[in-house]
């Protein structure tokens, strides 16, 4: 320890130039820019130039202390050692906290790093590993995980959902992706494959904590890439699934979205209320039109618990629609019509979630 003290953290950067990281990723210095880059952007978003400068300064350093002579003797202590000597170089303690926390959570049931500099830079941590190791198809495979992908997954997803954080998961995964430049070859797939791999580690964690199957599925399935309203919308879903209008309203969600997926958007962008011939349709639009108004607000609000119950209103007026009113009818523009309602029925429906996934 008092040798290490002998070197500040800065002195030993260079250092990292000659650590190989991956053979086909380069060494941690070369690491440590990609994620100095992914933290600057992150922390702009978040918290403007402060954020963002702080937020380098941890991430440069972070992995210094690999170097020292007491994280090579005992490996453990990397991260904690680094905020010691961070805090014996005169650095804040907004970054010395960040240097020391930036590897949680390191387990199920963790703490999250405990300021806005260290969720940064530990999401830009993770965020590299990810990228490089789906890069370059280095996953896991059965009990097999020797980067820890699915705890850094699920770390990330912990991070952006219990500190509210609205960042976009595929915009930070493709921060993340684009530092590698050529070394990945195909770029929107490995977005597309690190941003399943995220949400099925969330939907498992979801799972364990108590919620159904049927009740996650609806609410990933509309996360839209953001996931700091995830338990937000959980409860909304949860308390929709308890009405007694909700499984006829799934169910007709479900039917809904068949009719409309064979159809291939062979409907106009609005209703003709003039095409409206048959009571029942006319009725429905009339229900669509007043109960839209309630649950845009409540969805302005926040409020998505408010938005679904006002669905409730629905079961009986899209009931009788579909005992009453052929969908498909001979007149082309009147079929459009039809299929412009269940659209327009579709959309109100869904804004928080896939209800068509609590349908038995």
């Amino acid at each position: 320890f008092d040798q290490d003290r002998k070197k500040t953290l800065e002195s030993r950067v260079e250092g990292l130039n000659k650590v190989v990281y991956h053979n086909k990723l380069g060494t941690q210095g070369e690491r440590m820019e990609r994620v100095c880059a992914i933290a600057k952007a992150i922390g702009q978003q978040l918290g403007g130039d402060l954020l963002a400068k702080q937020a380098v300064i941890a991430a440069r350093l972070a992995k210094t202390d690999l170097l020292t002579d007491m994280v090579g003797e005992f490996p453990e202590l990397q991260g904690v050692m680094g905020g010691y000597y961070a805090r014996h170089d005169g650095l804040t303690d907004d970054v010395a906290n960040a240097i020391e926390d930036h590897y949680k959570p390191r387990f199920a049931g963790d703490d999250l790093p405990r300021n806005q500099v260290g969720l940064v830079v530990a999401l830009a941590d993770k965020l590299e590993t990810l990228a490089g190791m789906f890069g370059i198809g280095n996953l896991p495979t059965g009990d097999k995980d020797p980067f820890a992908l699915r705890r850094h997954a699920l770390g990330i997803s912990r991070i952006l959902i219990e500190r509210r954080l609205k960042l976009n998961l595929d915009e930070i995964i493709g921060l993340a992706v684009n530092q590698f430049g050529a070394t990945i070859n195909d770029s929107r797939a490995i977005i597309v494959a690190v941003h399943d791999f995220t949400i099925s580690r969330v939907e498992i964690s979801l799972r364990d904590q108590g919620s159904s199957p049927q009740v996650v599925e609806a609410v990933l399935y509309r996360n839209e890439g953001y996931l700091f309203d995830v338990p937000d919308k959980l409860a909304a879903v949860k308390a929709f699934a308890a009405l007694p209008e909700a499984a006829s309203l799934a169910s007709a969600n479900k039917r809904i979205k068949n009719i409309l997926s064979k159809s291939e958007n062979a409907w106009g962008n609005l209703v003709n209320p003039a095409l409206l011939q048959v009571e029942e349709e006319r009725a429905l639009h009339n229900a669509i039109t007043l109960i839209d108004i309630r649950a845009e607000k409540a969805l302005v609000d926040g409020d998505y618990t408010a938005n679904l119950l006002t669905l409730a209103a629905l079961k009986d007026p899209v009931d009788a629609f579909f005992d009453k009113v052929m969908v498909n009818a001979e007149d082309p523009a009147l079929k459009a019509n039809r299929l412009g309602l269940l659209a327009t029925l579709h959309q109100a429906m869904n804004r928080v979630a896939d209800l068509s996934k609590l349908a038995s």
